[in-house]
């Protein structure tokens, strides 16, 4: 039996996150140790949750929520993964919460940091809106005043609702999203969260 068909059996063809079972495919767990070996090296994910292990710009928290039941898995790669994608979730309160609960035993804790995702970021760049509340990738604010938009004769009016932001990993004070048809850079100052 191949490798892929034993994660597969394994899964009983669902994603071992989400439970979906449409558009499955394996995913090898980063940095593995080398004692482990076979399916246990690997995970069977739908596409949503294996295009947002890596990609933080379009990961959706609400989606993760999954994390409730499959962090409880007695599958040891699941177990790792859903870790994993808590930490990466931590903002999150709920997210915290869950990794109140979850326990790992020494050497699966050690292969589960094996990724940093648990080291304190604390001097991540934060973008906050003109209030200090705390942006993420895909939220939706509104603008607190009329912005000439640079480079064109638009002007974005006060009020316009500006959706699925993307944050500039550079500069705190820059966000970026879409005023009608266009997709400009945002002063967070002038920003309010939705």
């Amino acid at each position: 039996m191949s490798f892929e068909r034993e994660v597969r059996k394994r899964a009983e063809e669902k994603c071992e996150f989400c439970g979906h079972d449409e558009h499955l495919a394996m995913y090898v767990v980063p940095k593995t140790p080398e004692y482990i070996e076979g399916v246990e090296t690997a995970v069977l994910a739908c596409a949503t949750c294996n295009s947002q292990f890596d990609d933080e710009e379009n990961r959706d928290a609400n989606h993760w929520r999954c994390l409730n039941d499959s962090m409880w898995s007695p599958v040891a790669p699941v177990q790792i993964m859903s870790w994993r994608m808590l930490h990466r979730l931590k903002s999150f309160g709920w997210s915290q919460d869950l990794l109140d609960m979850m326990y790992l035993d020494e050497q699966q804790l050690e292969w589960a940091a094996a990724e940093k995702d648990n080291e304190d970021k604390t001097d991540a760049i934060i973008h906050r809106d003109a209030n200090g509340v705390v942006l993420q990738t895909g939220d939706s604010v509104v603008l607190i005043k009329d912005l000439k938009v640079k480079g064109s004769s638009l002007v974005a009016k006060q009020g316009t609702a500006v959706r699925r932001i993307s944050l500039d990993r550079e500069n705190e004070k820059f966000i970026e999203g879409k005023v009608g048809p266009t997709q400009v850079v945002i002063i967070t100052d002038y920003v309010k969260k939705l």
